[in-house]
Formats: structure tokens, C-alpha cells, sequence
């Protein structure tokens, strides 16, 4: 039988398996202390966009029925290698805001006992321990609300319902540094300043590279969608950012949503964008740039007086005009993969970071561990390093077979491309001319990483970095887990850390 959540079953949930670890919960749960729960098992790996994207339904679902037995637990069945380690899955959690209890599905044995074969996947075990619905794929609210207040009136009648919510205490956990998980930088013109966004402070900051100083703030800092002054704007986990004269170009995630800060009047704007999540568009789609739904803009590059967009959850790249005001599909039919050639035949796998050289576009392709290139004037796409959707390590050498693990930014200089190869918590550099990696920062071999803080640490390494930039012979890195922006310096060869200073 078929329910508008997916199939309807009634198989025996299997129970958690007793010895793995747990986030947000000081104890382990179990389908046993929920009897008379409605537990909606969440099937996550946190690298993924559609999964990302259920984030705010699941925090709006616990909302909604915060008085009611109903209890929404993320099973973390990792895709990624660095995925599968508990500390790096607890970062994600405190990164993504995610205040429902998470287990660590070790070995995936939870994904296999459900019979799931897809990120994301919604389970909904009935307060009877019986599977009752599983679907793959996002899901809306709406549809979540509705079976579960269905599910809560037939069993509030039949008496099988707990009276009340069972208590899950959270460990709490107090840190305020000055940035919190920066994701991206840019420099200006000049290169006397750059901008970060300083991504769950909800802000974009502009500061001095030589002492670290923040000279101007943009946003609130609350979490919001709103237009106005530097001081009253509101975003929503910011991340890519381009620096254009007296003008910075916003791609506000969390909003799906293109904004502008202008230096000079300090306000920001809404250029593109509702402040809702889109779906899939047709190709020959063209239309008002405020009326469109966009999905997780993640960075944005110039060229040719057109804004290009890393559409991360359409696996696209699409073109804001800023004459007409019009958005449409640029590169990339929607499907996900590793796919070359023509505009229109091309595929991406969640494209997270843009940069351009010249008449060529790199693009940072992490769900398929690749970096892709787009000769602009030829309109066409090629891959300079990627295998496929699941193929990735941390291995140098020749283009061909070497391997990177989900690299969210990049840039490109001189034959060279400089890679945050963010699960492997290192910078590579790719020689276009030799057609060779190597690594910058990090290690070839997996090691265990040394977090800012650990007094354990000598040398601080970096932590899934998110952003590299090049200015004059030093790189600025967004070490996005150590909540650091640090400087490589390629004469040297060292490794330092800029203190951000308020």
C-alpha cells in the first residue's frame, strides 16, 4: 500500500546495535525505552545536500510535537571515509545546528538491518516498534506533519501511545569564538583587505590581512532573511562570497538566495532568490531572478559581466544577467555525476566551489571528488581530476590516478590550481602543465587530526577546510572545523595562523 510518505510496511524495527557511539544524548537510546514513541529514523551522511537540505524540516517537525511521544534520531551512515569517524560527524552536528540525537551507524549496520539504499532515507517506526513508512529521497514538511499526527490519533485511540515525551538530555557544550565555521574568502581588488563569511555567526566580515582586524561587519548576526543596513541585515549560513569593487556578492546558503553588499551605501540586497527552496528547473528555463526559487547557492565567480552560480542542490551551475535581472541553468542537465562535454550533457555532483581564470572556470566538485573545468569559450566541460561518485582517497602523483576526498574551494594562478581538499583536511596543488597533484598542507597518508585547542598540539593542522585564495605568495585558507583562517606560505613552506581580532 502506498502513503503520500512512501511505502507502507509493517515489519519489526530492528533495534540499535548497544556499543555505538552517540551525539546529542548523554545515553545511548533504543527502540525499547521508546515504546509507545513514534521515532522517525533520519538516514544522513553529512557531506550530502539533500540531506542538508532536511535539516530545517526535522528541527521544525521536533518543534511542532516537542509535547508529544515523538522522536526524530539521525542515523549517520557515512558515504565518505572521513565521514565515518565519530568526532568528525559531532563537528557536522554542531556546524549544521542539529539538536536531534544522532547514532554513528558504524559499518553502515543500520542502514543494511533497514534495507536503505539511499541518502537521504526517512524511516518512521510506530509506537508499536513496527516500520510503518520509509521513503528516500527530501521530504516536506507538510507530508511528515500530516502521517505523524495521523499515526498520534490512531494510536492515541487504540492506547498503544506514551503518555509523555520521553526525556533526552543534551551534553551541553559553551564555546563563542570571534568566527564560527568560516567557509569562504575573498580579496579585494587591491588585496589590502579580504572577506569571510563567518558562516554560523550568520555574518560576512571584511578584514585587514596583515594584522587580522575586522574593519566591517555585515549582518546582524541573527539568523534571518532581511534587506537593510550593514547593522540590521540578516542571512542564513553565508558562504560563497565575490569581491567586485565597491561590491560583494553573497551566496546566503541557508536562503537560497544571491545577495549584494554595497560598500559604499552599506546595505545589503536581495539580487536573486525568494527565501524558499527551489526544485528542478527545465534548461530552456529563464526567469526573474526575485520570483525564482534557487537551491543552496554555495559560491559565485564573474565572467563576461554575468554572475555564475555553484547551485549545489541542483548539481548545476546557473547565470544570474544582471541587465534583464534573469536566472536560468547554465551548465549542467540536473543529473549527478562526472559527466564532460557540452554545457547542456554535463553533469556535476554538487558544486561547492567557483574560480576563474581567464576564459577558463574551475569548479570544485566534491560529491565526486573532482575538479572540474569549463573552457568558456569553447562551452564546454572537462574534468581534471575525479573518478566518479564513489571514488576518492588521498593520493598524489600523476592527474589520472590521483585522489582527492570532497574538495569544497579552490583557485587557479599561473598553470596551478590550489585545492582545500576538505576531508582530507589538506591543500593540494594541481600543475595543469605537468598534470601532477601534490600536497601543500596535510599529509599523503591519513593521520588523526590535532583540533585548535588540544594542548596535546605542536603544529596545528588544518581541519576539513573549506576555502583556499591566493594572494601574492601566500595562500589564506578558511579552516573551517578549527574556526581559523590560516596563511601557507609557498617561499616558506609554513603554516601560520591570522588572528582575527574584533
Amino acid at each position: 500500500m502506498l502513503s503520500s510518505l512512501g511505502r507502507m510496511v509493517s515489519s519489526k524495527a530492528p533495534e540499535f546495535p548497544k556499543d555505538f557511539n552517540w551525539i546529542n544524548t548523554t545515553e545511548p537510546l533504543s527502540l525499547a525505552k521508546l515504546k509507545g514513541h513514534i521515532v522517525i529514523l533520519d538516514f544522513w551522511t553529512y557531506g550530502c545536500i539533500n540531506c542538508i537540505h532536511m535539516v530545517p524540516t526535522f528541527e521544525k517537525l521536533q518543534e511542532a510535537f516537542k509535547d508529544q511521544p515523538v522522536v526524530v534520531i539521525g542515523v549517520h551512515s557515512a558515504k565518505f571515509t572521513n565521514e565515518q569517524k565519530a568526532e568528525n560527524i559531532a563537528e557536522a552536528v554542531r556546524r549544521y545546528e542539529i539538536t536531534h540525537p544522532v547514532v554513528v551507524d558504524e559499518k553502515m549496520q543500520i542502514w543494511k538491518s533497514y534495507g536503505v539504499n539511499a541518502w537521504p532515507t526517512i524511516v518512521i517506526v510506530g509506537p508499536k516498534g513496527n516500520i510503518v513508512r520509509k521513503k528516500s529521497g527530501e521530504t516536506g514538511f507538510a507530508e511528515l506533519d500530516g502521517i505523524v499526527q495521523m499515526l498520534l490519533d490512531d494510536h492515541r485511540d487504540d492506547g498503544t501511545l506514551a503518555k509523555k515525551r520521553i526525556g533526552i538530555k543534551m551534553p551541553s557544550v559553551k564555546e563563542r569564538r570571534v568566527l564560527a565555521y568560516p567557509q569562504k574568502v575573498a580579496f579585494s581588488l587591491d588585496g589590502t583587505a579580504f572577506a569571510l563569511s563567518d558562516t554560523d555567526h550568520n555574518r560576512i566580515l571584511i578584514v585587514n590581512p596583515k594584522d587580522g582586524k575586522i574593519t566591517t561587519a555585515i549582518g546582524s548576526g541573527e539568523k534571518g532573511f532581511e534587506d537593510g543596513s550593514f547593522e540590521a541585515a540578516q542571512f542564513l549560513k553565508p558562504r560563497g562570497i565575490l569581491w567586485i569593487d565597491e561590491m560583494i556578492y553573497i551566496a546566503d546558503t541557508g536562503n537560497h538566495a544571491v545577495r549584494t553588499a554595497d560598500l559604499k551605501k552599506k546595505t545589503v540586497s536581495t539580487i536573486a532568490g525568494t527565501g524558499t527552496q527551489g526544485g528542478y528547473y527545465p534548461l530552456e528555463f529563464s526567469g526573474d531572478a526575485l520570483s525564482t526559487d534557487l537551491s543552496s547557492p554555495w559560491d559565485i565567480a564573474q565572467y563576461d559581466g554575468r554572475l555564475i552560480i555553484a547551485m549545489a542542490g541542483l548539481h548545476q551551475l546557473w547565470s544570474y544577467e544582471p541587465k534583464s535581472r534573469l536566472v536560468f541553468p547554465f551548465a549542467g542537465n540536473g543529473g549527478e555525476g562526472i559527466v564532460d562535454g557540452d554545457y547542456r550533457n554535463s553533469e556535476f555532483a554538487q558544486p561547492s566551489g567557483l574560480f576563474i581564470d581567464g576564459d577558463f572556470l574551475y569548479v570544485a566538485d566534491p560529491e565526486s571528488s573532482g575538479i572540474r573545468s569549463i573552457d568558456l569559450k569553447k562551452k564546454f566541460v572537462g574534468t581534471i581530476s575525479g573518478h566518479g561518485l564513489f571514488v576518492f582517497g588521498n593520493k598524489d602523483g600523476k592527474l589520472n590516478q590521483a585522489l582527492m576526498q570532497h574538495p569544497y574551494g579552490l583557485c587557479a594562478n599561473d598553470g596551478k590550481v590550489y585545492v582545500a581538499d576538505t576531508y582530507n583536511s589538506a591543500i593540494r596543488m594541481i600543475d595543469l602543465k605537468e598534470e601532477t597533484v601534490v600536497t601543500l598542507v596535510g599529509t599523503p597518508t591519513e593521520k588523526s587530526f590535532c583540533k585548535y585547542g588540544d594542548p596535546k598540539c605542536d603544529t596545528i593542522g588544518l581541519y576539513e577546510p573549506s576555502d583556499v585564495k591566493l594572494m601574492g605568495n601566500r595562500l589564506f585558507i578558511a579552516d573551517t572545523n578549527n574556526h581559523l583562517i590560516r596563511i601557507f606560505d609557498l617561499e616558506s613552506m609554513l603554516l601560520s595562523t591570522l588572528e582575527i581580532k574584533q
